[in-house]
């Protein structure tokens, strides 16, 4: 063997040499930051299972696939050294025994004045044919829970553009309600009314786990340019994992959340608050907790509250987020687990009724079954009383009806119920609005006044101390539309 280092066969160590001092410089300048990474031992469903790494919960984990493509996944629990990992997209072409990298990165999402008229996805990506984001900030997914200490009391009413609500379940700025209905009766409708119709400055839409296809008719048919102007809208069919749908509701809240520091009163429309339950129970489920409540894991009922008390006033003086989430009634049963559990920790709920919505009847609320709890903090006493005779009259005819309506009730053995029967053409037209009609605060309180106080036989009849009432039809409707 050549003893001259600098002969021809040494080219080859020498070279090495060089690499390794190379190397060796690199260290000493900047420290090298090794990741630890596992490997994928377990795939079952949506679950995959990784042994050799560690990760908080929540945290981001890339799984190695075929091609070297690498496939995202969150981490939703772990048992001894396994971890729980669940992915966020599609997955496809993972082998056993894969790659499983371990990510510093936390979830964030863009927020800001350019998201305005913008459609993303549970990721923060845009789904429309706008072009990237610019310019828009990071915010986490996921803030730290506001003292409740330090938020504003809500007393100031928020306009709707809904009739029906305004006048009699009115909600104030910073209020949580509930929109409970079955499949078909015009939730989305109706959200789409708020959207276009209510004062709010900002309005941030979560359409979470519905339809794809309903996605295109609600932007362009519902909102349409008027209201998309002003609106942010978040997108996560029922196609996508649960993990990308809990982040749609997610990301939807920190988006409002981000307008409300900078002032401004933001209405958060979110359907449906049910997808989002079903989507934290296909994960719980799928990592072993057991069912508690039909088929519904304790960790579900604490996701809710955790994210509807984000929504609500801000501190003093600054903004508020006004939030409607959508319930899903399966069956149109209002004792269903999340219906139950949405109207513990909700201000009040606007019941959709199915019956109404045969009849023809828009927006078919159920003024009975619905209530606004803030009502009364909101109102004065007279909008009060009014909204009170309203419903009394109201559901004075529904107990009666069945006897109205085949004849069996005599006019006149009940002032009330013959009070009743004269005023319900008014008051259903009262509540019946069509979907391009907008009616602001004030002419809501306008026609409820003049709906309670037009003059019929039995009130005529008492101020003139009639001795009797004189049977005959239903007087005239007073209030048009």
């Amino acid at each position: 063997m050549p003893s001259d280092v600098n002969s021809p066969s040494f080219n080859f160590s020498n070279q090495w040499a060089q690499r390794l001092k190379e190397g060796r410089n690199n260290i000493e300048k900047k420290p090298v930051s090794l990741k630890v990474e596992g490997k994928l031992t377990r795939m079952v469903g949506m679950t995959l299972e990784a042994v050799g790494c560690q990760s908080a919960i929540g945290g981001r984990c890339l799984v190695e696939g075929v091609d070297n493509q690498f496939i995202e996944t969150e981490v939703v629990g772990f048992s001894g050294d396994k971890l729980y990992l669940m992915p966020t997209e599609r997955i496809s072409g993972i082998l056993p025994n894969a790659r499983v990298i371990p990510t510093s990165d936390s979830y964030q999402v863009p927020v800001g004045v350019e998201l305005l008229g913008r459609v993303v996805d549970g990721a923060g990506k845009p789904l429309d044919d706008k072009g990237p984001l610019q310019n828009t900030r990071s915010s986490p997914l996921i803030r730290k829970t506001m003292n409740p200490l330090s938020r504003e009391p809500i007393h100031v009413p928020m306009d709707v553009g809904v009739r029906a609500i305004n006048a009699m379940l009115t909600v104030g700025q910073g209020q949580r309600m509930g929109l409970f209905a079955g499949s078909g009766v015009g939730k989305s409708v109706l959200l789409g009314m708020m959207t276009k119709f209510s004062k709010a400055d900002v309005i941030v839409v979560g359409l979470i786990g519905e339809r794809g296809r309903e996605v295109k008719e609600f932007i362009e048919n519902i909102l349409g340019p008027e209201g998309m102007a002003r609106s942010v809208v978040v997108a996560v069919p029922a196609d996508q994992s649960p993990v990308m749908r809990l982040h749609g509701a997610q990301v939807a809240t920190s988006i409002a959340e981000d307008f409300r520091d900078q002032g401004k009163h933001v209405l958060l429309l979110m359907d449906s608050l049910t997808r989002f339950a079903q989507a934290q129970r296909e994960i719980a489920l799928a990592i072993g907790e057991p069912p508690a409540t039909k088929g519904y894991p304790p960790s579900v009922f604490a996701k809710l509250p955790a994210l509807v008390e984000r929504a609500g006033n801000g501190q003093a003086g600054g903004g508020s987020i006004t939030a409607f989430y959508t319930v899903l009634t399966e069956g149109d049963d209002q004792q269903d687990p999340i219906a139950d559990a949405a109207r513990a920790i909700l201000d009040g709920h606007v019941v959709l009724s199915r019956e109404l919505a045969e009849s023809g009847h828009y927006p078919a609320i159920d003024i009975e079954a619905s209530i606004s709890r803030v009502m009364t903090e909101v109102s004065d006493e007279s909008h009060l009383e009014l909204s009170r005779r309203f419903k009394q009259i109201y559901s004075t005819y529904q107990k009666n009806s069945d006897l109205i309506n085949m004849g069996a009730y005599t006019y006149g053995t009940e002032k009330l119920i013959d009070e009743a029967i004269e005023l319900q053409p008014s008051l259903m037209d009262f509540l019946h609005q069509g979907m391009n009609v907008a009616v602001n605060y004030e002419s809501s309180l306008h026609d409820l006044e003049v709906v309670m106080t037009q003059p019929t036989q039995v009130q005529q009849a008492i101020n003139t101390t009639q001795p009797s009432v004189t049977p005959g039809a239903a007087s005239a409707n007073v209030y048009k539309q």
